[in-house]
């Protein structure tokens, strides 16, 4: 397999007809993401970011609240970064200055581990972020609840995981200690923002297929409160890197045998759509206050 050079590609049938460098079991993911932090620098006039996010299903109008747009670039102009396969992610890259001076870095592209890329394609937004010189990464989601007092429209801080993806992120021999994963000091400071945030601990099945009524009550018997494709193995990454770790989950329904209805990809978006302007100011004020 061909590895691409620091060079970027100017289009989508580019990337993928010289093919992703992560894909090569003798590549170096963290070269990878060095060069495409390098990329990111070259592309943006930023040398140096200060806060990274990965903005999920119902959290992408957050981008347009954050700061200042200094520059914005496609992903898939930025080596080992994949087209986004599911709607509401934007696929772009953008750089944004707060009005206090912080670089931030938001992240629209996002690869989930059901598409089949592999674990390095999943991290390499949060290698690469880390690369940049991000020490704060806040990764959010669209998710199903257990807690029948979780309305659609809900933000909930996770407080802890459940990797059920059968998965990591890290290789080899690599111990990395995640007792406390989710930064009590970053959700202690989201709470500044809005002291009634309740939190919980977000369970990642493999997907794409919602969870069964079974699978999610195993999950609560596990102690879980969230159900959701994404977050963990981003937030391992993340924490391999040196990283502190916020995550928002947006619930946009009640999981499988808690919600009477049946479960869809459209509720899913309506839930996020309706509650964009609420949790995007959120997560903008929250920022302006890390």
């Amino acid at each position: 397999m061909d590895i691409r050079s620091t060079s970027c590609c100017s289009s989508d049938s580019c990337c993928e007809s010289v093919g992703n460098p992560l894909d090569n079991p003798a590549a170096n993911p963290r070269d990878i993401a060095a060069q495409a932090a390098a990329q990111i620098a070259a592309a943006t006039g930023v040398a140096h970011h200060d806060i990274a996010l990965t903005l999920g299903s119902g959290w992408a109008k957050a981008a347009d609240l954050v700061g200042e747009l200094v520059a914005e670039i496609p992903a898939t102009d930025i080596i080992g970064f994949s087209k986004p396969a599911v709607e509401g992610h934007v696929g772009t890259i953008r750089s944004l200055r707060t009005p206090n001076g912080k670089n931030v870095l938001i992240i629209g592209a996002r690869t989930h581990f059901y598409e089949d890329h592999g674990v390095r394609r999943v991290v390499h937004s949060v290698r690469t972020a880390a690369a940049t010189g991000a020490k704060i990464m806040v990764l959010t989601n669209g998710a199903g609840g257990l807690k029948e007092t979780w309305e659609p429209g809900t933000p909930v801080l996770i407080s802890d995981h459940i990797n059920l993806t059968a998965s990591s992120p890290l290789e080899g021999a690599t111990f990395i200690d995640l007792t406390d994963l989710y930064s009590a000091r970053l959700r202690e400071v989201a709470r500044t923002v809005k002291a009634d945030l309740d939190e919980g601990i977000y369970a990642q099945f493999r997907g794409p297929h919602y969870e069964t009524p079974a699978e999610v009550q195993m999950v609560k018997h596990m102690g879980g409160h969230i159900v959701g494709m994404s977050t963990a193995l981003e937030a391992i990454a993340a924490r391999e890197a040196g990283m502190e770790v916020l995550g928002f989950s947006l619930i946009t329904n009640l999981a499988a045998g808690i919600s009477p209805n049946p479960l869809s990809h459209q509720e899913v978006m309506e839930s996020g759509k309706a509650a964009e302007p609420v949790i995007s100011q959120l997560l903008a004020s929250v920022v302006a206050a890390l």
